[in-house]
């Protein structure tokens, strides 16, 4: 409460600027992540961060993604200090290494049949710098791939080439089909950007939504 004279007022909490003006920045170029954004119905602009993903010796996957994405968003804050930025990045891992987009038929085909039966982590990070802060957040997703034949992975692929996408599968399409479950508090995330976390990370920083 502010005093003024006999009369008290209530101190309203504002929220931050972000409008069509001035939207929030999405460190990417990935046109799911973008689609995904778009759900929140927050205005933002896609901006290339132009970092090196190259990882660490020996860092864990898991400190891979997360950061990556604090990275991502911070290469774009030094750019633009007065805006509010949004990184994100998905590591997918099992048996010991990273998965990467495939690019092309018979590398799509070798990851699909190598996670064949298997769990494969993938952990999702998202990072948001505003005021001069980080605010950080991880997502691990588990994927429980179904045994796969060569016919059904290259009939997959026929139907959905999903080579920009590490892991081989899109499961908002017909990925899902590949699967034994998928195990994840946040359904987004697996996609590219974990939308509860991102609406967490807005609150952390003074922006509620909707």
């Amino acid at each position: 409460m502010i005093e003024s004279g006999s009369l008290k007022v209530k101190e309203i909490k504002m929220k931050p600027l972000i409008s069509q003006a001035r939207p929030v920045l999405l460190a990417s170029t990935s046109r799911y992540r973008r689609e995904l954004l778009a759900r929140l119905g927050v205005p933002f602009e896609a901006v290339a961060p132009g970092t090196d993903e190259t990882p660490s010796a020996g860092e864990a996957p898991a400190a891979l993604a997360q950061r990556l994405a604090r990275a991502k968003a911070q290469d774009v804050a030094a750019r633009h200090p007065d805006r509010w930025v949004l990184g994100s990045d998905q590591v997918p891992a099992f048996d010991g290494r990273v998965l990467g987009k495939p690019g092309g038929r018979a590398e799509g085909l070798a990851q699909l049949l190598a996670c064949s039966g298997k769990a494969v982590a993938f952990y999702t990070a998202a990072a948001l710098v505003a005021g001069g802060k980080v605010y950080e957040h991880l997502d691990t997703t588990t994927v429980r791939f179904r045994p796969i034949t060569p016919d059904e992975a290259g009939r997959y692929l026929d139907a959905e080439p999903a080579y920009d996408c590490a892991g081989t599968f899109k499961v908002e399409g017909l990925g899902i089909t590949l699967f034994e479950a998928v195990e994840s508090a946040d359904p987004t995330a697996l996609i590219g950007l974990p939308l509860i976390g991102v609406r967490r990370l807005l609150a952390q920083a003074g922006y509620s939504l909707p």
